[in-house]
């Protein structure tokens, strides 16, 4: 925690009484020396915190004890509604969401602090919840950009001759396995030629933390893979690797894979910047839930160990039905229309 002035409330009230003013000036002294006094005395003994982390909380706590105190409160008297209404207010004069995070951490710190020294019966909070930041929806691609990215790395395969030919099989193979499985770029590339024994229509991946998963291919897939073995040279086949190569990994590398494809969206029109192998991972998982598949089977054929993980792609779902509602309902192109229906 890094240390930052106040930041100073304008807290709309009816005037206070004198008496009650006085009361609560005093009641911000003795917090201010006794309290907050011992609780940083306690980060700085016990947890070893620094200089600037000491005074971010101190700065933190006496703009809340000041807000408080405006009140006729003190710390030890204010409530969960008290502490909500200070959270709120702090998003009302526009304070940074991650500023209102940590003043939050401080809050809830110090009054953990008060319950465990005996100087207050609870912790009013306990049931705080801090400002929720929105996750940013993945990146991903439409089924008319993914087809136009596939059907021109089968065309470069077609009319390529030689070593190029060879390079040209491998991205086909390579794209079409992706938007197939909705593997990740890192479990393709290190793929064993022994993942194809047996039924070349399921592969078995070895994901993170060692799981293993089955995954299907598509006929696309299959056909692009045959097509890239048979092209293979004798020195090939005879590599552990599937995708081999004269690095030191001793296959193709994720980041060669990625240069591939910014290549070809260049020369079919796609701005770059939003391709990598990891966008044809999100396209494959959207595209799947647009037409109504099973969120739980979504998740096993990524290999996300938490469904909570598979859920944005919900999220990217909701994004699209959200601009198809606006684009072609009648009532969202025609707020006259939209008002009248509601009255």
């Amino acid at each position: 925690m890094t240390a930052e002035p106040p930041h100073k409330l304008h807290v709309d009230s009816a005037p206070v009484a004198n008496g009650v003013k006085a009361r609560a000036a005093a009641d911000q002294e003795a917090f201010e020396d006794g309290d907050l006094a011992r609780f940083l005395d306690m980060l700085s003994a016990e947890k070893g915190a620094a200089a600037n982390t000491l005074v971010a909380y101190r700065n933190d706590l006496a703009d809340l004890g000041a807000f408080l105190a405006a009140q006729g409160l003190d710390f030890r008297r204010a409530q969960a509604s008290d502490l909500r209404g200070y959270m709120t207010r702090l998003g009302e004069v526009g304070l940074a969401m991650s500023s209102r995070a940590r003043r939050l951490s401080a809050i809830k710190q110090f009054f953990a602090f008060l319950l465990a020294e005996s100087l207050r019966d609870d912790d009013p909070s306990a049931l705080l919840e801090g400002p929720r930041r929105r996750l940013p929806l993945p990146k991903t691609l439409s089924v008319a950009e993914v087809d136009l990215l596939l059907s021109t790395a089968r065309s470069r395969k077609l009319e390529a001759t030689g070593k190029e030919r060879k390079r040209a099989a491998r991205l086909h193979c390579l794209l079409e396995m992706l938007y197939a499985t909705g593997m990740r770029a890192s479990e393709l590339v290190s793929l064993p030629r022994n993942a194809l024994a047996g039924d070349r229509q399921v592969l078995t991946i070895r994901g993170k933390g060692g799981r293993e998963r089955l995954v299907p291919l598509n006929e696309a897939a299959i056909e692009a893979l045959e097509d890239y073995l048979a092209g293979s040279p004798a020195a090939d086949r005879e590599s552990v690797w599937l995708f081999p190569s004269w690095g030191r990994a001793g296959h193709l590398t994720r980041q060669r894979l990625s240069q591939e494809l910014k290549a070809l969206g260049r020369e079919v029109g796609i701005d770059p910047a939003k391709l990598s192998p990891h966008v044809l991972r999100h396209a494959f998982a959207s595209h799947l839930l647009e037409r109504g598949a099973d969120l739980r089977a979504v998740q096993k054929l990524l290999g996300h160990a938490d469904i909570s993980t598979t859920q944005i792609y919900t999220h990217v779902l909701e994004e699209r039905l959200r601009e198809v509602m606006q684009m072609h309902h009648p009532l969202a192109k025609n707020p006259v229309l939209s008002t009248d229906r509601a009255s």
